[in-house]
Parts: C-alpha cells; structure tokens; sequence
C-alpha cells in the first residue's frame, strides 16, 4: 500500500471559466488519482470534478466538507482515509486551498500526523494583485476580511495605513463581492491622498479591471464595482 497524501488542488477564479487555459495538466492527473475530494459544499465539490471526469467516474469519488461550520474535532475524521494510505484532493471554493481558507487547519494537522501534503500550482487572487499592483513586494500583509461595520472598519483602515508607513509595507484585503463599492467608497474617504491604492477586480475573467494610483487621482476615475470579487491593497511611503 503506497502512502498516503493530501493533495492541494487550485481552483479557478471564476467557475464559468475553461479549465484547461488556467489549471495546469497537473490537476487532472491528480483528480483522477484521488479516490476522495474534501471541499467547501458539495455542490462546488461536484461541479469541480465534473471538468475532469465523467459521471460514472465522479460518483466514484466520496466527499467530504470542510468549511466554517467544521468544527476542530472534526478533522481527524477528515484525515482518517489519509491516514490508511488513500490519496484525497482539497478544494477551496475559488483559487488556491488554505489562503484566507479553512483549509489551513486540516493541513496543519497533518503536518503534525507526519501526513504527505503536495500542492499543485494555479491562480489565487491575493498573489495575482500584488503583481499586477505595482505596489512594493518585498514586504506586504494579507488581512483577510475587514470588519463591516464603522467605526470599527475606519479604525483599523487608519491602522493599517499608519503600519504601511511605519513597516513599508503594502496592506492588501478582500470583501464580499456585493460589499466592493462600499469598501472602496470608505477607502477614499479615509486614506491619505498620496496614499496608493490598487483595486483588482474580476481577476483572470474577460471583466478583469486592475487600476492602481494615488487616492487623490482616485477620487477622480468614480470608479464603480458591480457586485464582483475584488482585492484591494494600499501603500504610504515613509514621510
């Protein structure tokens, strides 16, 4: 019996999307390789193994959920196939499992149960807009999701704007699709107007928009979101 492994498979951005110009041949291997998918629901989970198999061969393959309803004692029974030399798939929602995901928790068990983790290579959104940014890389924070409501979300955009200066490093955050234009109307509100900042939206679909400029040109593009996912990142130069 040959070890077992959790392998780490990249999602698409957006699932209307063809697989084959975005994933890698890679991950078509590896889902016809494993004999089980954890993922975010089943109706994703299912969608996701429909690109690379047929129905026959889909039903094959079991599932199992992780998400934010997944309690931590629930996991070893995730890793329980693993454990017995299986090869199971993880699967985020959208791009890369384990960033701002719930996966990260199950691979750190297996770490700690000495469990073969492979990731394969694809699209996540975070990296893609520090790329596309021009904002400086060598040092830079991910923070998730901001809180919603003020003043708790005014107070720790100011926060991080102070820290951007202090550390030199660029802040980059997401939010719910069809709270984007709230986001981005607080941001201008707030950040200093030298302050740059990087709004990328719709990342690697035909709508992809990236626009990166200080605030106080910003303020002049009115710019709109309709409703999509968005990364949004800032930068203030030390004075």
């Amino acid at each position: 019996m040959h070890p077992g492994k959790l392998i780490l498979l990249p999602n698409l951005l957006e699932e209307t999307l063809p697989h084959e110009t975005i994933l890698p041949p890679s991950v078509s291997t590896a889902v016809h390789a494993i004999e089980g998918l954890i993922a975010e629901s089943e109706k994703s989970a299912r969608r996701y193994l429909r690109r690379f198999l047929s129905h026959e061969d889909m039903n094959r393959k079991q599932l199992k959920l992780l998400n934010e309803h997944t309690k931590d004692t629930d996991l070893p029974a995730l890793l329980a196939p693993i454990v017995e030399g299986k090869w199971w798939g993880l699967l985020t929602d959208a791009g890369l499992p384990c960033l701002a995901d719930p996966g990260a928790q199950l691979v750190w068990l297996a770490r700690q149960r000495s469990i073969a983790v492979e990731a394969l290579p694809g699209p996540s959104s975070i990296i893609m807009a520090l790329q596309l940014s021009g904002l400086p890389s060598q040092r830079f924070a991910f923070h998730g999701y901001l809180p919603r409501e003020s003043p708790d979300l005014e107070g720790l955009i100011r926060l991080l704007e102070k820290r951007s200066r202090e550390e030199d490093a660029a802040q980059f955050f997401i939010e719910a699709p069809y709270r984007s234009q709230k986001l981005l109307d607080t941001l201008l509100a707030i950040l200093q107007p030298t302050t740059r900042l990087t709004v990328a939206a719709s990342l690697t679909t035909a709508q992809e928009r990236v626009v990166s400029m200080p605030v106080t040109k910003f303020k002049s593009l009115q710019m709109v979101l309709n409703k999509e996912p968005v990364v949004f990142g800032f930068y203030t130069a030390r004075d």
